[in-house]
């Protein structure tokens, strides 16, 4: 956590981004006269507008930007309206879930949207806003996302000059077959044992319980991810209610302490997102509980009712996976490792096209699409490589491919790289290399194929040619290697024993 890298500085500034955009939010809001409930909301609007956004390009940020009003203001006035019509306002909100996980089908557009809808509805119950301050909620949060645009796209554009990486494809399927609409019914599920459950412990924080189920299904695929996120989010919200018994409640809601100790809390969000879930509830849970303070109705039992309703829907969320539609966690790995060893492949034939001559032939977007899709790799095997995990044998066959796989996108950039040498030339041993990369990989993928045998030993040389046969030739041991974690027991992908 305190040594991971940060290439270019990149999360450092993009959390003091955030920090930036969400203040000018809350700032001109109370210089707009605003009341401490409009604030709070332009604040979280903004968090979730530099937060949620990840389109690929930034124009197509700046349009999911203008389009998160059309997804939130409905709600916002759906869920203001009938705050007091339990029946009409629960059922609503199982349909804006049931909705928001549904967009995921769209890509990050759809994600972000869903996200946004479902954070409306939750943070009038958050607030307990009324229809009355509806105008001012609607300014609020037109304020703060003017204000988060502005800072994101004008006054520190940080995606101009570090384009985001794309997302990789979702994996096919249609009706119940596709991802997203297990997650869908999944998620209103539990959302909606975990809402009458929350409502039995609490009449007013019942909304706890149903966010903590909402937020595990997001980024998650597997039930094997599902678990991990759930524990992982009660575990953060077990520091944060600790950290919060001995930051927030001395403070008292006193504004400018606590106004910095939410600064730093939105930066901790985004700079451990990427790198760790629990940390990054840490500072969920704290700042949830400075802005309780601000509300003037925090005490220990607020505390304390909140890790009780994170334990309901954190389980809710276990027995949805589990139970309704599940999705396996080897289903999902076997078909992400496919994609990757087929983008190894893919790149390999496009760098043997490109040194034979073909200008046209170009192994750098195969490259690209092979570090996304190992990213989604790692992610669908975290489970089996979390220090919890019982299963010995299966956390080392995972860390083996993972530890595999990454050599082989070294080798899958070198070959890349020498292949855009303008000195580079063909070697007629490439071809046949290059052929038995394509071998192995559809042996490794098929299942029934002949296993791929190991390569010799490239004698080394200086000129491009044999260095590019050295690549390929690494390939073809590492592809050999990953033979034996791959097919354990014989016949099958990995981890299905």
């Amino acid at each position: 956590m305190f040594v991971a890298p940060d290439p270019g500085l990149l999360r450092l500034r993009t959390g003091l981004r955030a920090v930036l955009g969400i203040a000018l939010a809350v700032t001109v809001a109370e210089l707009a006269g605003f009341s401490l409930t409009a604030s709070i909301t332009g604040g979280l609007a903004a968090l979730l507008a530099l937060f949620t956004v990840t389109d690929a390009t930034v124009r197509g940020q700046a349009v999911t930007t203008l389009l998160l009003p059309l997804a939130g203001f409905p709600v916002l006035a759906l869920a203001t309206l009938l705050h007091d019509h339990t029946l009409l306002r629960d059922v609503s909100f199982l349909l804006v879930v049931l909705a928001g996980v549904y967009a995921r089908r769209w890509g990050p557009r759809g994600h972000a949207l869903g996200i946004f809808a479902f954070m409306n509805f939750f943070s009038t119950q958050f607030l307990h806003a009324l229809p009355a301050q509806l105008p001012e909620l609607y300014a609020a949060v037109g304020i703060a996302l003017a204000a988060a645009g502005a800072v994101r796209f004008a006054l520190w554009p940080i995606e101009r000059r570090t384009p985001p990486p794309a997302a990789p494809a979702p994996l096919p399927g249609t009706g119940l077959a596709r991802i997203t609409t297990r997650q869908a019914i999944q998620a209103t599920a539990a959302c909606a044992v975990a809402l009458g459950i929350g409502q039995v412990l609490s009449e007013d924080r019942w909304y706890w319980a149903v966010g903590t189920t909402w937020w595990i299904f997001v980024n998650t695929v597997s039930r094997g991810e599902t678990l991990v996120r759930g524990f992982r989010r009660f575990l953060g919200t077990l520091l944060g209610i600790a950290v919060g018994m001995v930051v927030a409640l001395p403070l008292n809601g006193a504004p400018l302490p606590t106004a910095l100790l939410v600064a730093v809390c939105v930066f901790g969000i985004f700079y451990t997102a990427p790198l760790s879930y629990s940390w990054m509830m840490l500072a969920v849970t704290v700042m949830a509980g400075l802005l309780y303070g601000l509300l003037g109705v925090l005490d220990p039992a607020l505390l304390v009712l909140r890790l009780e309703e994170t334990v309901v829907g954190a389980v809710c969320a276990a027995l949805a996976v589990l139970l309704i539609l599940p999705v396996t966690t080897h289903a999902i790995n076997d078909a992400w490792i496919q994609r990757a060893l087929r983008a190894v492949h893919a790149a390999t034939a496009a760098s043997e096209r490109r040194l034979a001559g073909d200008e046209a032939a170009d192994p750098s977007p195969h490259v690209a699409e092979l570090d996304l899709v190992l990213g989604r790799v790692r992610l669908s095997l975290a489970p089996l490589v979390h220090p919890l995990s019982p299963f010995r044998g299966r956390k080392d066959r995972a860390r083996k491919v993972l530890a595999l796989l990454d050599e082989c996108a070294a080798e899958v950039r070198g070959l890349a790289a020498v292949a855009a040498d303008p000195d580079a030339s063909h070697d007629a041993r490439l071809a046949a290399a290059c052929w038995r990369v394509e071998a192995a990989v559809e042996g490794l993928t098929s299942p029934g194929s002949a296993r791929p045998a190991p390569a010799a030993e490239p004698e080394p040389a200086a000129d491009p040619a044999p260095a590019a046969l050295g690549h390929v030739s690494g390939l073809e041991r590492l592809l050999a290697a990953l033979d034996e974690p791959l097919r354990t027991p014989p016949g099958s992908l990995l981890l299905r024993s």
